[in-house]
């Protein structure tokens, strides 16, 4: 019943590979988040068994549903939106969040994180493509923002996560990934001592070839994983 899952996990760590291969990287600078979003405990603990150890979840409350049904050496990662209210509950709990995109919710973070006497690692979400219905700071915003987090000593900086618009042919979404990658080059570039730039979370299940050969250094993959059979 989960043969599938471990074949599709072995196309896409192929898939990952060829695209490094392509442009002269390895693989092993590519992280895999497998998203288990909507997917049953017993799948996911297919997936682990298969080889996945980073997990993404869109809402909070289920990274901590489903840590404490899964007692396995895995990391979790809040890839959807994260409100204030939730904050508490993802601090030693989330192994990197990849939303945070907005000076309110810096605060919080760096506020819950100082209570725990910890460092809370994140990724600021930009939105390259501007469209509406995508959260994120605008590109132009960024540098400014990654500035003042020097005041929150709590708060990592590990890289920027976005999302290129939905679309049938993924060579539509190398511009966005192109542009990301400018701009993550560029904060690196400023060696900030409250910046690590690491992970460049662009690429999903439709685009995660492009987005490689753009430079992303973690793709955030579901549908490819723990769907059905979805190569031939």
């Amino acid at each position: 019943m989960t043969d599938h899952i471990v074949e599709n996990y072995a196309h896409v760590r192929h898939t990952i590979e060829e695209a490094c291969r392509r442009r002269g990287r390895d693989a092993s600078e590519v992280t895999l988040v497998a998203v288990t979003k909507t997917v049953a405990i017993g799948l996911i603990e297919a997936g682990i068994d298969a080889g996945m150890t980073h997990l993404g979840e869109n809402r909070p409350q289920e990274i901590v549903r489903k840590k404490a049904l899964i007692d396995q050496d895995v990391h979790w990662h809040l890839i959807g939106q994260l409100q204030r209210n939730k904050v508490k509950d993802m601090i030693g709990t989330s192994w990197l969040i990849h939303s945070l995109d907005r000076f309110s919710l810096a605060d919080e973070i760096e506020k819950r994180a100082g209570q725990r006497d910890t460092v809370q690692p994140v990724l600021l979400q930009v939105n390259i493509s501007g469209e509406d219905s995508k959260s994120g700071m605008e590109p132009g915003a960024v540098i400014p923002f990654v500035e003042e987090m020097e005041k929150r000593p709590h708060l990592k900086i590990m890289g920027l996560m976005t999302m290129a618009p939905f679309v049938s042919d993924p060579e539509a979404a190398r511009p966005v990934f192109k542009k990301a990658k400018i701009l993550y080059d560029s904060i690196a570039d400023m060696d900030y001592a409250h910046v690590d730039m690491r992970y460049l979370s662009m690429g999903m299940s439709n685009d995660y070839e492009v987005a490689i050969e753009e430079g992303s250094t973690m793709v955030r993959i579901g549908r490819a994983l723990f769907g059905e059979r979805v190569y031939r």
